[in-house]
């Protein structure tokens, strides 16, 4: 390389280039990770929730490929990682091509069906309503004969008749075109109601499990293209199987719909709440600072440890109370989904390690010190 060659005058070495260009190789590195995992974003983006696509596993390729420029530090295990997965993403475009022709077509035969449905309607009624008026013409043309006075009344009790025969058929076209319609508002209310269902806990109607993995991996992915802060909260009640083996599952599901009830008190509608796994909860703070995120996990820890629970209304001297520790993290540039959750759970790990009920941020995970927000 030019900077190695010595200066003629005193024979040293351009250490100043030398360094200049580990430098900019370095910008050039993260910049290169950074186009690399928005364009992996773009992509992810790009598939359709369709499950006959397989998108689900789609996504999680893209998440676990996108994962490796981060973490990995050895190239050629980057780029093993890479090869296995360089056939999956052209391999899902044709298949996802191939699916929405497919979708294209039938939605074609469908609409052929309707229109010639439509149109075999339409040419009946207007056939219809042909004949109708034509007879009553001709009745009408009849009844100016006034030398039969007799055929008159009747002929226009007829056209009577005709009339009011077409205004019910017009009435009842009006009351099938209301119901179609109405049947459709039902359809999408109930398309929203499953929607809905498949991305909500049963038992405390939190978001589950899999809503927030797609959650989660939405809003880091958003992070690589534009900043967009946010802090994680990572609870647990502490001794639940205490609970369930002194009161019995029944109680313990009301504790847990309870708890999920106090957490909502303490989140804005921009938050996001959902049950991570049996007694673990997460919550998603969107805009929020590591700081902020820890002063809202201690409001909320003593508002649950100051609630008292009672499992038999008629026995209030049965009751207890619940405590529960929080891990918090914030994002940083360049996570992953599973690195801001990792230090979540390692300070939540440390909160139940030193005493539970309390509260522990990652910056005690880091520096090894106790950090704790005390009770």
């Amino acid at each position: 390389m030019a900077y190695f060659s010595k200066n003629r005058e005193n024979g040293t070495v351009d250490m100043e280039r030398f360094i200049e260009e580990i430098r900019d190789n370095a910008e050039k590195k993260d910049f290169y990770f950074d186009a690399i995992r928005a364009l992996l974003l773009f992509i992810k983006d790009f598939s359709m929730d369709f499950s006959e696509t397989g998108s689900d596993r789609f996504v999680k390729q893209i998440d676990g490929l996108s994962e490796a420029f981060i973490t990995e530090k050895k190239a050629k295990v980057v780029e093993s990682i890479f090869e296995r997965h360089k056939k999956t993403i052209p391999a899902f475009i044709r298949g996802q091509k191939e699916y929405l022709n497919n979708r294209e077509k039938e939605i074609w035969d469908i609409i052929g069906l309707q229109r010639t449905a439509i149109t075999t309607l339409s040419t009946e009624n207007q056939e219809y309503n042909r004949k109708v008026y034509e007879q009553s013409k001709q009745i009408e043309a009849i009844t100016m004969l006034d030398d039969i006075k007799t055929m008159k009344k009747k002929v226009i009790k007829e056209v009577e008749a005709i009339q009011a025969t077409v205004r019910k058929k017009e009435e009842q076209d009006r009351q099938q075109m209301e119901a179609f319609a109405k049947q459709i508002s039902r359809l999408n209310v109930e398309l929203k109601k499953v929607k809905t269902e498949a991305m909500t806990d049963g038992l405390t109607k939190a978001y589950n499990r899999e809503a927030f993995d797609r959650y989660i991996g939405k809003i880091v992915g958003q992070n690589t293209i534009k900043r967009s802060p946010f802090s994680l909260l990572m609870l647990d009640i502490d001794d639940f199987k205490k609970i369930n083996d002194e009161y019995g599952h029944q109680i313990g599901d009301r504790v847990l719909v309870a708890l999920v009830r106090k957490c909502t008190q303490f989140t804005r509608d921009v938050d996001f709440l959902a049950r991570y796994g049996g007694e673990e909860f997460v919550i998603v703070l969107p805009g929020a600072s590591l700081r902020n995120a820890l002063k809202k996990a201690q409001r909320l820890r003593k508002a649950i440890a100051g609630t008292y629970y009672t499992p038999d209304k008629e026995k209030k001297d049965n009751g207890f109370s619940i405590t529960v520790s929080i891990g918090a993290s914030s994002f940083r540039k360049n996570d992953s989904v599973s690195t801001i959750i990792d230090r979540s759970d390692k300070a939540l790990y440390q909160a139940k390690r030193t005493g539970k009920n309390r509260v522990v941020g990652e910056e005690a995970i880091e520096s090894d010190q106790p950090g704790l927000i005390k009770r």
